[in-house]
């Protein structure tokens, strides 16, 4: 299985960031890559065809059995800079029918809803499907053995969310 992981914010080492890295390095048996180019992507513009960076998000996406994205809430919604990367996948279709799972790192599990809502809705506009949304806290200042073990706990659910769904899949057929 082919995971392409999205952090919503453009601070290389922000806490969802780590949560990705951490999920990844979490397990050797799940190809999870972790995309960092959100900050070169060009503003979105209907009128250009994007950029090395576009043509690049738009590969890795097709070429991807899932998707995750972890956004942080910036004043009520998701970062400027992830409404921009998806803004460009409008239209060109390699959302459509994609298994995604949407989270939030953030200081208490009852933050970071607006953002994953907002993400969770545009993604739909775009035909994904979204499996699962959840918030992992991550207070700040967290030890790197308590990121570890709530990055394992978001794996977990992540991958327990893609293999409900080809279970629900293979059931349906």
């Amino acid at each position: 299985m082919r995971i392409l992981a999205i952090a919503g914010s453009v601070a290389r080492n922000s806490s969802n960031s780590r949560l990705l890295h951490s999920m990844a390095a979490a397990t050797p048996c799940v190809d999870i890559q972790v995309w960092q180019a959100l900050d070169q992507l060009p503003y979105f513009s209907p009128d250009a065809d994007g950029s090395p960076q576009v043509t690049e998000l738009r590969k890795a996406i097709a070429a991807a059995d899932a998707v995750w994205i972890a956004t942080p809430e910036y004043a009520g919604g998701m970062p400027g800079a992830l409404k921009n990367a998806l803004d460009w996948l409008v239209g060109s279709g390699e959302l459509y029918g994609k298994r995604m799972v949407v989270m939030s790192a953030a200081p208490s599990e009852q933050r970071g809803g607006n953002a994953r809502r907002w993400v969770e809705d545009v993604a739909r506009m775009q035909g994904a499907v979204v499996l699962e949304s959840f918030t992992v806290a991550l207070p700040p200042g967290v030890t790197d053995v308590l990121q570890n073990a709530a990055a394992e706990k978001a794996l977990t659910r992540a991958l327990g969310a893609l293999t409900q769904s080809e279970a629900d899949s293979v059931a349906a057929q």
